[in-house]
């Protein structure tokens, strides 16, 4: 079982390694949602999340002996890149499974740090089960991404330097995948202030947590594709479920489209990149206001290490969700200037257009009616129903 002295021991081993990250307060969440919003920013740490925490803690406690075999880990990318940064640290050789789905930026980032690494299956599971076929054949040190007391307890440090800096936080959002963070940071918090509520956020499409904490013991599930890659783990571990259900208050769940829209908030608002399993905990701020009212909230942005072009597919659907950017399909005369009079009417309502597409392609179009797609961008969902309604008065739409 993990103990809070597990933790601050951990602090003193892993301090020369790690940045204390800072606790900001965000000016521009607060505001929108009328409380005190604080973020705990591990998506600035070395290895752009808080795995190099527990990974590091993990390393240091290794005998001579099991150092000299090497260590092997299975890891969706964040663990790897931290499990990398310390065999680095300490002359120590390093090999890494992970799932084909990886994030890109994930993939060569742990490459780059010197480790070697294995691609196999398309989730976190696939790759862990490989890698313990391969700690048996090659006889390396594995070290788990979250089902361990020394990992648990270097990632419960976040949880001290929260307390250090803000001692009144009433609430404290942190995303669950296998739970390592999770356990250890409710653990240190708790502890050191047992009024404090701990509310885990899981992705709709990786709940492993929350079936297990309503089933009353460790549950699998069939994990679906998402963004919040670093957080899709079909089993957690044993004991991070027994500390987690000692320590956490509840569990919530946020959406794809969800997590998205927090993604771009965090950009826009504070000028902070985050990956989807790092914006979850802000997701569940905005979409669980019953939770926050009249408290100070701390939220975990639990890393930063996103594929560019992963991105690119999250602000398209996040500007949709936000209604800043939708498609247009009307159908016009085929006509000189009937295209302009339409542009014209769109520039009336300050829509930006994005992109345009016009042909006789479309089904159920008569020989003089041309099929114009447009994407457009609008400031919010009023703004986008004031040009529905104008293009629907004026016979473009139905």
């Amino acid at each position: 079982m993990l103990h809070f002295v597990d933790i601050t021991q951990a602090k003193e081993n892993i301090t020369p390694y790690i940045k204390e990250t800072e606790l900001l307060y965000a000016n521009r969440f607060s505001e929108q949602l009328g409380t005190d919003i604080y973020l705990k920013l591990e998506n600035l740490q070395f290895s752009g999340s808080f795995k190099i925490r527990g990974a590091i803690n993990k390393l240091l406690s290794l005998s001579d002996e099991e150092r000299r075999h090497g260590v092997i880990a299975s890891s969706a990318g964040n663990h790897a890149q931290g499990v990398a940064i310390g065999a680095k640290k300490l002359g120590l050789q390093a090999k890494i499974v992970m799932p084909k789905t990886a994030p890109l930026a994930k993939i060569q980032a742990t490459k780059r740090l010197g480790a070697e690494v294995i691609l196999t299956g398309d989730f976190y599971d696939d790759a862990y089960a490989h890698a313990k076929s391969l700690q048996i054949e090659t006889g390396m040190e594995f070290i788990h991404p979250f089902d361990d007391i020394a990992i648990m307890a270097g990632q419960g440090t976040i949880g001290l330097e929260m307390y250090t800096s803000q001692p009144d936080l009433e609430v404290v959002f942190l995303p669950i995948g296998g739970g390592g963070l999770a356990a250890g940071v409710a653990c240190a918090l708790k502890t050191l202030n047992p009024n404090i509520q701990i509310i885990g956020v899981q992705a709709d499409h990786a709940s492993s947590m929350v079936r297990s904490f309503e089933n009353g013991c460790v549950e699998s599930i069939c994990v679906q594709r998402t963004i919040a890659d670093g957080i899709a783990v079909a089993t957690p571990g044993t004991h991070t479920f027994s500390v987690c259900r000692q320590y956490i208050d509840t569990i919530v769940t946020v959406s794809e489209q969800q997590m998205a829209v927090a993604m771009i908030g965090l950009l826009e608002n504070c000028n902070l990149l985050c990956e989807g399993a790092g914006a979850a905990s802000v997701a569940a701020i905005q979409n669980y206001p019953e939770l926050i009212q009249g408290k100070k909230v701390g939220a975990i942005l639990s890393g930063g290490n996103i594929d560019i072009n992963t991105f690119e597919s999250v602000i398209q659907s996040g500007l949709k969700a936000l209604g800043r950017r939708s498609e247009l399909k009307v159908t016009v005369t085929d006509h000189p200037g009937e295209l302009a009079q339409l542009l014209s009417l769109l520039s009336s309502y300050h829509v930006n257009i994005l992109n345009i597409r016009q042909g006789r392609g479309r089904d159920n179009l008569s020989l003089y009616q041309m099929g114009v797609t447009i994407m457009i961008e609008t400031f919010d969902h009023n703004h986008k129903k004031q040009v529905y309604e104008a293009l629907t008065a004026a016979g473009y739409l139905d």
